[in-house]
């Protein structure tokens, strides 16, 4: 897997100067209209860390929240991504997770996005957020909106509890691989859990050692096992964490193809994953976009978007 880590395409602005930022953003909204290319300008080319001292310069040159003032002249998916830019990381998932679980029905897409692709410290980070900002425990709000093995998949994951080392125990490795085969295609029915111990507890190149032994051991590549015994959401859960944990670049490369695909595009995956990823590995997001889909992420973006929308997508995108 390409190296995760300071590969974003957002990075430090040279002569950074948080109150002139503040002051511009300032002007870019006062009185009649709005300057929206003065707004991307500044915030699209910050890192997450340079925007919150943005924020507080904000307020003490203007005396006002810049969220607040933000929210009140921008609209529509522009504001969704601006909004966004302005959350420290865990802030951003958690509010995420808030949205896909606030009233009627629930995008399960996110919870599986953000849960199947986060370390345990980020986990952590989100679960102490999320009770910060809306004083009620992550798991107990996932449990009141999911249920049966999917929302067990998502406690598990909620526990930040897999193994980060990189050791991998070749007789397990072979034992794990045979387990699941015998709790899947071996057998008629499926154990869902015995997929669940593994997969949500193991450590990475154990997983890949496990995703080897599975092939030999059935035949069958791991992800096409559990599209053949699973459906729905625990279906979807499983996939993202095999695809996550093979080649974690990939499988953002592959939502954001899905989500402006055919008819329509779902603009909650794709602001979810350019705002979440932009100073993390968009660069290498891109590189596997390319590699998969024959097209650059920035053509697609710029032929299935619109407005300043599509402007601030294409500066976080970083061009071509």
């Amino acid at each position: 897997m390409a190296a995760i880590g300071k590969r974003g395409t957002v990075t430090e602005a040279p002569g950074f100067n948080a109150e002139a930022d503040a002051n511009r953003l300032r002007e870019a909204m006062k009185g009649t209209g709005t300057d929206e290319a003065a707004i991307i300008d500044v915030l699209a080319h910050r890192t997450i860390a340079q925007r919150q001292q943005i924020k507080e310069a904000y307020k003490q040159t203007v005396g006002k929240n810049l969220a607040d003032d933000i929210s009140s002249e921008l609209s529509g998916n522009f504001r969704c991504v601006v909004l966004g830019l302005l959350m420290l990381a865990p802030v951003y998932d958690a509010y995420e997770l808030r949205q896909a679980m606030k009233g009627a029905g629930t995008e399960e897409a996110c919870l599986v996005d953000i849960l199947a692709s986060r370390t345990n410290a980020e986990i952590k980070t989100i679960c102490a957020f999320y009770k910060k900002e809306y004083e009620k425990d992550l798991e107990k709000a996932v449990c009141g909106d999911t249920s049966g093995m999917f929302q067990r998949v998502l406690v598990s994951l909620l526990t930040a509890g897999r193994d980060e080392g990189d050791n991998v125990d070749e007789a397990q490795a072979v034992l794990d691989a045979k387990e699941i085969f015998e709790a899947g295609e071996a057998r008629w029915g499926t154990d869902e859990v015995k997929f669940l111990t593994v997969l949500c507890v193991r450590n990475r190149n154990h997983l890949l050692r496990v995703f080897e032994e599975y092939q030999k051991i059935s035949g069958r590549d791991i992800e096409e096992s559990i599209k053949r015994e699973m459906s729905g959401c625990l279906e979807e859960v499983f996939l993202a964490i095999v695809k996550s944990m093979r080649n974690r670049p990939a499988f953002f490369a592959e939502r954001l193809y899905k989500s402006m695909k055919g008819l329509g595009t779902t603009d909650s995956v794709l602001i979810r994953i350019m705002v979440s990823r932009a100073e993390i590995d968009m660069l290498d997001i891109k590189e596997q976009f390319l590699k998969m889909y024959g097209k650059t992420l920035h053509s697609f973006i710029k032929g299935d978007t619109s407005g300043d929308y599509r402007k601030i997508l294409l500066e976080l995108c970083g061009g071509e």
